[in-house]
């Protein structure tokens, strides 16, 4: 298992996905723009994770991504491996046995295994849960929203200036 950016994006999508996926499919544009992530980087990684049966595309007005399982059913180690290469970690072993280095290879396997384990055992579902709950207890901010049409408060400005070049002279 490799954790790289790649990964980290991968997971931070999936779980912005999964928060608003009740309110249908999620755009890759609107993920984009929340998670400041590229449109193009989350279109390959969107693609991998459905060639995996993570996630199902809809096309069309209102299209995007859902879950393709039940958020209990996927792990932080299921996103990882989606958008991984399957041959990196073989290759790199490989290498170091034809270059005859010390190997270590029995340490970081079983680095490896502990760390692969632990991410198996956290749940999409419940890394969805915690953000929700951090977003609960974040102070309500009642400001009045501000849209295109929102009138700000006239306030009257008083100018001692003359209005005109002719009432320059009786000032």
């Amino acid at each position: 298992m490799r954790l790289s950016t790649k990964s980290r994006f991968a997971v931070t999508a999936m779980i912005d996905m999964g928060m608003r996926q009740h309110q249908g499919p999620v755009s890759l544009a609107a993920i984009s723009q929340r998670q400041h992530i590229s449109i193009s980087y989350l279109e390959q990684l969107f693609s991998k994770m459905r060639q995996h049966g993570l996630v199902e595309s809809t096309r069309g007005p209102g299209g995007g991504y859902t879950l393709n399982r039940d958020a209990n059913q996927i792990s932080v180690a299921d996103i990882i491996d989606a958008v991984n290469s399957p041959d990196e970690k073989e290759q790199v072993s490989a290498d170091a046995q034809q270059n005859g280095y010390v190997s270590t290879e029995e340490l970081w396997s079983h680095l490896n295994q502990k760390m692969e384990d632990h991410m198996q055992s956290i749940s999409l579902h419940s890394l969805i849960a915690a953000q929700l709950s951090k977003a609960r207890d974040l102070p309500n901010n009642n400001s009045p929203k501000r849209g295109v049409f929102a009138q700000k408060p006239q306030t009257t400005v008083t100018t001692r200036a003359p209005n005109s070049v002719f009432a320059l002279g009786s000032v």
